[in-house]
């Protein structure tokens, strides 16, 4: 016999309760309800059937009654749906402090850094969603830089007098750090919160009055302080670099902290070109690859140790983590020269001794290595069954790498265009350590445009697993393995960003694509962009010889977090937010 009892309280929901029909007061009139669907059933018995229903459906039977909407609105259903679909509690593409040993899944900066009470599902999966479909807004963000009125002078002797331009981006929390590479007295960078609150950080040179650029930006990825400081840091074409505590929550109050000024101007100290930071470990790449540690404890910086690499190469990128108190672990994915003149992806894991147990001299200083390549040729006279074996990855090489990229897991390598690197009328090898092994780049044809293939084109993207097994016995050994290709951009890709397992590229067309390199899919969210006129006040595309001869001028840039993309190149910095 089943008794009468209340419903039981739902998971929070935006609408009120049902209401329930009752007899006035002091009437004796009986009033017969009418047996419906609502008052049959149990609210526990309506969920489990709208369990079984798909996500459009239950959006769709929201409209039927407000205790339907009610009920369609759980939170636990939509919980249930999101982890059946996406297959993690969280939203992906989060950037922070690191919060797992492999490397791979994020822990959100200052401003999402303390736990939910609650989380709403519906909206997680509906950014989800949009991330899937490519659907977002975009808007554009002022930085004081109009990449917009760019043009390639019309000689090549001009173009090599153009500065390679480009806007370093960061996403901390729902804060966003922009500068710009561009020559001036002060260089600055630039804090903006949501409210549209905008501080501005000076990053200027002790050692000369002289125009000098911001070649890099580091941020912090420890856990941040009970204070909510997060640490900065910036490099200059001068090789100093300043540390910067930048206050998350009020921005007037971020300050320098430190500068270090090294001893001598040498390929080691500058340009740094990337850098990655997880306090007191700061590592830094020079353009001449070199790599070096330093040690920020106690607020000052020491210099512990440099390596180098004549078979490693930008592009490049760097993923670092913490797996322990005492280790660090970071990961590097580069360009490798394959003969005859052509080019692959390789990775190098490099294990950082730290902590109280390590010795004084040995702190901050790489403990053991491991590299992979794509690409593994054997040394010597090849046979023809050697030659079988390695003729599929053989195949892979690429005449130009224009980005790589790696989130410790993944590794995507972007084939760079011959057309661009013409436009440069620069050497085509990604470093000058490299330009031997670079081919010479092809004349531009008068009638070309970018066209896409379902089979294949020379801008897919190559997408690589990077196995890292734990035991350091010798079976244990890495392997950089080819997954698929990622077809579906138009025209070469300029900038690569990677991070749990999403991957976005910035076309040189001003194309923009988001993708799953777990499942393999791809979505288009902006085909390329059309530009205002200032001076006509229209709207009107670029020519493709007009892109090519401006993106030599400018680096395009992109980043993002779970909630958002910020690209940059020839057209401006734009942001794109999927939680619409």
């Amino acid at each position: 016999m089943i008794k009468e009892r209340s419903k039981r309280p739902l998971s929070p929901a935006p609408l009120p309760p049902p209401k329930r029909l009752h007899s006035p007061g002091g009437s004796n009139h009986t009033h017969k309800t009418q047996s419906t669907f609502d008052n049959l059933l149990y609210d526990e018995l309506i969920l489990v059937i709208f369990s079984c229903l798909s996500w459009t459906d239950l959006c769709a039977v929201q409209r039927t009654n407000r205790n339907w909407a009610r009920l369609a609105l759980d939170n636990q259903l939509w919980k249930n749906m999101y982890l059946s679909e996406y297959s993690r509690p969280r939203l992906r593409g989060v950037r922070g402090f690191i919060g797992r040993a492999d490397g791979r899944e994020v822990r959100p900066l200052p401003g999402r850094a303390k736990s939910e009470d609650v989380k709403d599902w519906k909206w997680m999966f509906r950014i989800s969603s949009n991330w899937r479909k490519g659907r977002c807004s975009v808007e554009n963000l002022h930085t004081g830089l109009d990449y917009s009125r760019l043009r390639m002078p019309s000689t090549p002797r001009q173009a090599e007098t153009l500065p390679d331009e480009q806007t370093f981006l960061l996403l901390a929390g729902n804060m966003t750090i922009s500068a710009s590479s561009r020559p001036s007295t002060v260089p600055r960078i630039s804090l903006a919160s949501p409210g549209h609150k905008t501080h501005t950080l000076r990053s200027p040179s002790s050692r000369t009055s002289d125009p000098i650029r911001i070649t890099a930006l580091a941020l912090d990825q420890s856990p941040p302080s009970a204070t909510h400081r997060i640490r900065l840091i910036s490099f200059l074409s001068t090789g100093e670099f300043s540390v910067f505590n930048v206050d998350h929550h009020t921005l007037a109050h971020s300050a320098r902290l430190l500068t270090f000024v090294p001893t001598t101007r040498t390929a080691r100290t500058t340009p740094i070109i990337q850098a990655v930071y997880h306090h007191p470990l700061l590592v830094t790449l020079s353009e001449s690859f070199h790599l070096s540690l330093y040690d920020l404890s106690g607020d000052t910086v020491v210099h512990t140790q440099t390596l180098t690499s004549f078979t490693s190469h930008p592009p490049s990128s760097l993923v670092l983590s913490a797996p322990s108190a005492s280790t660090y672990k970071l990961v590097l994915a580069y360009a490798i020269p394959v003969y005859p003149a052509h080019w692959s992806v390789g990775a190098t894991e490099l294990l950082i001794a730290s902590g109280a147990d390590a010795d004084a001299d040995a702190r901050m200083t790489v403990a053991a290595s491991r590299t992979t390549r794509a690409i593994d040729v054997p040394q010597g006279w090849i046979d023809e069954r050697k030659l079988r074996l390695i003729r599929e990855q053989w195949a892979r090489k690429v005449a130009r790498v224009a980005d790589t990229q790696t989130d410790g897991k993944w590794v995507v390598l972007a084939p760079g265009d011959p057309l661009l690197e013409q436009s440069r009328a620069v050497s085509p090898a990604p470093s000058s350590s490299s330009s031997a092994a670079a081919s010479p780049s092809p004349p531009p044809s008068t009638n070309s445009t970018y066209t896409s293939s379902s089979m294949h084109t020379a801008s897919a993207l190559q997408l690589y697993r990077l196995n890292l097994p734990a035991s350091s016995s010798p079976t244990a050994v890495p392997k950089l393995t080819f997954v698929r290709s990622l077809h579906g951009q138009i025209g070469p890709v300029s900038a690569l960003a990677l991070a749990d397992g999403r991957c976005v590229s910035l076309g040189v067309n001003g194309s923009l694509w988001v993708w799953d390199l777990e499942g393999g899919t791809g979505a288009e969210v902006s085909g390329g962009v059309e530009v205002e006129d200032a001076e006509e006040g229209e709207r009107t595309s670029w020519s493709e010889e007009e892109r090519l001869r401006s993106a030599a001028a400018v680096k395009g840039t992109v980043v993002f977090d779970e909630r958002r993309i910020i690209s940059s190149d020839v057209d401006g910095v734009r942001v794109w937010r999927f939680d619409v």
